[in-house]
C-alpha cells in the first residue's frame, strides 16, 4: 500500500487553531477551568484519602488478625475487593477532574467456581494489592497537598483583596490593619497606602503561583493513579502484543490478497491469452504458415511480458537481491527506479535479522514511491545506520511538505506495521518542505 501525499491525504494542511492567546499563560491560569478542576481534585483528595486509608488499614488489620482462624481469609479478600471498588471511584475522579484516561485493570481470573475460588482470585491478584498500596500511600500525600493548596490559595486571594477589606481593622478591631509584627514595645501594622499596595502585590504573586503549584501537586496524583490503579505493565504489554499480532495478521492477509489479485489479473490472464494464441497458431500452421509465424512471434512477446510481471511480483514479495547482497544493494536498486535522483548511504557493520531487513526494505520502498508520485521533490536521500541495538532509516526529500501520519493516510498504516515489531515512525514535514521521515526498528541480528 502506498503512502499518499497531497491535500487529500495529509499534505498542505494548516493549523486553523488560535495562534496565540490574548493573555500569557501565567496570567490566565488563575481563571482557567482546568486550574479550578485541579484545585477541586486536591480538595476532594483529603476526605477521600481519609476514607481509603481508614478502610484499607481497618480491613487489612482485621483480616490479618483473624488469619489464625478461617475468618481472616474472607475479611482480607473483602478488604482487597473494596479497595478495587474504591480504586474505580478514584479513576472516575481523575478522569472527570484531571482529564486522565486510565484503562481499567485486568479483571479477576477466577479459576474455580464458588466463594472460595473468588477469594483465592482476589488474594492472588497483583491488582488488588496495588489498589491497597494506593490507599495507604495516597493518604499522607493528600494531607500534604491539601495543606499546601489551601494555604497558597487562601493567602493569595486574601492578600490580593486586602485593599478592599483592610478598613475592617480600624473600624471594628481598634488597630490600623493586619499586624505584621508585635511585641511589648513595637507593633507594625499594614495600614498606609504603600504597605497596602505591597501587600496586594504579594497576594497577586501568590495567586498567580497557586495554579502552577497545584498542577505540580496533581502530577504526583497522576503518577499514583496511573501506576497503581491502571493495568499492570505486564498486562499492558500483553494487550499491546495481541494488538500487534492482529496488525501482522491483517497485513499478511492483505499481502496475500494483493498477490492473488496481481496473479489473477496480470500473469494468469496473460498466460491464458498466450495459450489461446498458441492454440490458434497451431491450427493455422498447416494452412497459413506465415500467419502462424506472426502469432508465434506475438506470443513470444507476451511470454517476455508475463515473465517481467512475474519478476516484479516476486520482487514485491521478497527481492532476491536483498537476500543475496543485503540492504545496500537492494535499496540502491529501489532508488534507481525512483522518479527523482536519490542518494543512498548504508552504514551497517553487519546484517540485521532477515525479518527486520525485509521490513526496512519495504518501508524505504513505500516512502520512495510516495516521493515519486506525490511530493513534487527534485531530489531525495536515504540513510541507513545502526544505533546501539536499533536499525535507523531516514528518507528526506525537498518536496512540498505537509505530510501527516495522523491524517489517516498510508503513513499511518506504515506506522502501524512498524509498531507491530516495536518500531517507531517519526514524520517531520512542515508546509513547504522538506519532508524528513525517520524509522526506527529493533536490530535483532
Amino acid at each position: 500500500m502506498a503512502t499518499e501525499y497531497g491535500h487529500g491525504y495529509g499534505y498542505g494542511r494548516e493549523d486553523r487553531g488560535v495562534r496565540g492567546a490574548r493573555l500569557p499563560a501565567g496570567l490566565r491560569a488563575p481563571f482557567e477551568a482546568r486550574s479550578w478542576r485541579e484545585l477541586g481534585y486536591v480538595l476532594l483528595g483529603l476526605p477521600i484519602g481519609i476514607l481509603l486509608f481508614t478502610y484499607a488499614v481497618t480491613m487489612v488489620s482485621l483480616g490479618a488478625g483473624l488469619l489464625v482462624t478461617f475468618l481472616g481469609v474472607p475479611v482480607l479478600a473483602a478488604g482487597l475487593a473494596g479497595c478495587r471498588g474504591l480504586g474505580a471511584l478514584e479513576r472516575t475522579r481523575a478522569r472527570a477532574l484531571l482529564g486522565m484516561r486510565v484503562a481499567d485493570p485486568e479483571p479477576l481470573r477466577v479459576r474455580k467456581d464458588g466463594a472460595m475460588g473468588w477469594m483465592v482470585a482476589v488474594l492472588r491478584s497483583g491488582t488488588s494489592w496495588r489498589h491497597l498500596l494506593y490507599a495507604v500511600l495516597h493518604f499522607p500525600w493528600a494531607v500534604f497537598s491539601f495543606g499546601v493548596a489551601v494555604s497558597f490559595w487562601a493567602y493569595g486571594w486574601a492578600l490580593l483583596t486586602y485593599p478592599l477589606w483592610f478598613w475592617v481593622f480600624p473600624l471594628y478591631g481598634g488597630q490600623g490593619g493586619l499586624q505584621l509584627y508585635g511585641d511589648e514595645n513595637h507593633r507594625i501594622y499594614l495600614d498606609n497606602p504603600f504597605e497596602i499596595t505591597v501587600t496586594a502585590l504579594v497576594g497577586l504573586l501568590f495567586t498567580l503561583a497557586t495554579p502552577w503549584i497545584v498542577r505540580a501537586l496533581t502530577s504526583v496524583d497522576r503518577l499514583l493513579v496511573h501506576s497503581l490503579l491502571g493495568p499492570s505493565r505486564l498486562a499492558s504489554r500483553v494487550v499491546e502484543l495481541e494488538s500487534d499480532r492482529g496488525v501482522v495478521v491483517d497485513t499478511a492477509a492483505a499481502d496475500l490478497r494483493r498477490i492473488e489479485r496481481d496473479l489473477h489479473d496480470g500473469a494468469q490472464a496473460r498466460l491464458v491469452a498466450l495459450a489461446m494464441d498458441l492454440g490458434l497458431a497451431k491450427e493455422k500452421l498447416a494452412q497459413d504458415p506465415q500467419a502462424a509465424a506472426r502469432m508465434v512471434d506475438e506470443a513470444h512477446g507476451e511470454v517476455k511480458t508475463a515473465l517481467q510481471e512475474l519478476r516484479d511480483l516476486a520482487r514485491g514479495i521478497h527481492p532476491a537481491v536483498l537476500t543475496d547482497r543485503g540492504l545496500d544493494a537492494a535499496l540502491s536498486a529501489v532508488a534507481s527506479r525512483c522518479a527523482v535522483p536519490v542518494r543512498v548511504e548504508v552504514d551497517l557493520p553487519s546484517r540485521p535479522a532477515a525479518a527486520i531487513e525485509g521490513i526496512a526494505y519495504f518501508t524505504v520502498s513505500e516512502l520512495l514511491q510516495n516521493v515519486s508520485k506525490h511530493s513534487g521533490a527534485r531530489s531525495a536521500s536515504v540513510d541507513v545506520w545502526r544505533s546501539e541495538n536499533r536499525l535507523m532509516l531516514q528518507v528526506v526529500d525537498d518536496g512540498v511538505g505537509g505530510a501527516d501520519a495522523r491524517a489517516g493516510s498510508g503513513l499511518a498504516g506504515l506506522a502501524e506495521r512498524l509498531d507491530a515489531v516495536d518500531g517507531i515512525l517519526v514524520v517531520d514535514s512542515p508546509a513547504g518542505g522538506p519532508t524528513r521521515v525517520t524509522a526506527e526498528l529493533p536490530w535483532r541480528g
